[in-house]
């Protein structure tokens, strides 16, 4: 399993309307094959986080190769104030 996690730093002016247009996509990002979960987290004001967990890289890659995705980032690209950070993580058995 892999966690993902990224960093988007949006635009002041932008935040209501990438709230608007992601909120409701979570539920078809969690349906993909492979996707364990997603969370969107808000930290400080322009600030966003998506935490998704997945079953293994090649499930992330199709994701990220879908037409969910095609149809996401670029909507939600030009409301950037920087350029997004993404780590692909796994888990550290203790």
């Amino acid at each position: 399993m892999i966690t993902r996690l990224v960093h988007l730093h949006i635009s002041l002016d932008r935040c209501a309307d990438f709230e608007a247009f992601v909120q409701p996509r979570m539920a078809r990002i969690e349906a993909q094959p492979g996707c364990l979960g997603v969370r969107l987290l808000r930290g400080e004001p322009g600030h966003y986080f998506t935490v998704s967990e997945w079953v293994g890289e090649k499930d992330l890659e199709a994701y990220r190769d879908s037409s969910l995705f095609a149809e996401i980032w670029p909507t939600v690209k030009p409301w950037f104030a920087a350029k997004a950070a993404a780590w692909t993580t796994t888990q550290i058995p203790f």
